[in-house]
């Protein structure tokens, strides 16, 4: 029987190619199994086109065009974003492809919005996902005990499957994710000592004015919300404010999260979530994290620049 849950177009193509239970064999093939039936499956296809088709379905495909906004630009934009970073923040070259799961399993993303591959891996829809699974080895390597805080950083250029409305909306564009993990010493203090770090980084970053908006779900996390309050008050062009009632990213991040906006648009997103806790399997691992559109920067830097905005 079909799941109630399959769409309608699924369930014509599942009827189409053998019946109900065609998924379910399919997900019970092995991973290996799985693959070589894709990878034959993907070479039948490819020997039927033409440099024709492929040229057309680059034409049309919102995957595969180039962005919008100009390379140089870019490169600049992520050329500043690590010359800011503090010292102890290590830059990562991320793998465009992360383990198949990583954005759903880990993370709370729908799986049909992450492109998976035939080899079992799926493109890199998010940094800070791919830093996680680095900052969660570390930690593993440095002991369960260890109050050793690893502070990572990347940018990346990922790919979002789900549509986009609006000018300069891309399927794929770059973000800079930086994470820091570590082991909860008490208090809520590794929370509010790192969240205070990763804004005060994105407040230099930001041009323009710069709005940190601070949204505490649980009222414990209250602490965190004085501590940013506290130690970023006063600096030139930043304004901070409290933001209870967001309900957006709820159900990805634990307990606290942060927006940033330049001029009033939205750059940068970041908070606290569990996936070093589940990762490594221990409910002591903390993981903050943020991550900052870098075309959307770029884009909005430049505007600054010349007087568009």
């Amino acid at each position: 029987m079909v799941p109630r849950c399959m769409t309608s177009p699924l369930t014509r193509v599942v009827r189409a190619v053998g019946g109900n239970e065609i998924l379910d064999r399919l997900a019970e093939l092995t991973g290996a199994d799985l693959t070589t039936l894709l990878l034959g499956l993907m070479r039948r296809r490819t020997a039927k086109l033409t440099p024709a088709d492929v040229f057309r379905r680059y034409r049309d495909d919102r995957f595969t065009v180039p962005g919008d906004v100009p390379y140089a630009r870019l490169r600049a934009t992520e050329d500043r974003m690590i010359s800011l970073l503090p010292l102890d923040f290590r830059p990562v070259t991320l793998s465009p492809v992360a383990p198949l799961g990583l954005h759903s399993v880990v993370g709370s993303v729908h799986q049909d919005k992450v492109i998976a591959t035939v080899r079992g891996n799926e493109v890199a829809a998010d940094p800070t996902n791919g830093l996680a699974l680095v900052a969660a080895h570390e930690r593993l390597r440095l002991g369960p005990r260890s109050t050793d805080d690893v502070r990572l950083a990347a940018t990346q250029r990922v790919v979002r499957a789900q549509l986009f409305d609006g000018p300069g909306m891309a399927a794929h564009f770059g973000l800079f994710g930086m994470v820091t993990a570590g082991r909860d010493t008490g208090d809520l203090a590794f929370e509010c000592r790192h969240t205070v770090e990763h804004l005060r980084y994105v407040a230099a970053v930001l041009p323009g004015q710069v709005e940190l908006r601070l949204t505490a779900w649980e009222p414990r996390y209250s602490v965190v919300v004085d501590a940013v309050m506290a130690a970023l008050r006063g600096l030139p062009r930043v304004t901070v404010v409290a933001d209870p009632d967001r309900e957006r990213g709820r159900d990805y991040y634990t307990g606290f999260a942060f927006t940033a906006l330049t001029d009033g648009a939205g750059v940068a997103d970041g908070g606290f979530t569990d996936w070093t806790q589940r990762l490594v399997g221990s409910r002591k691992e903390r993981l903050c994290t943020t991550g900052v559109g870098i075309d959307r920067l770029a884009t909005l830097a430049e505007e600054l620049r010349t007087g568009q905005r």
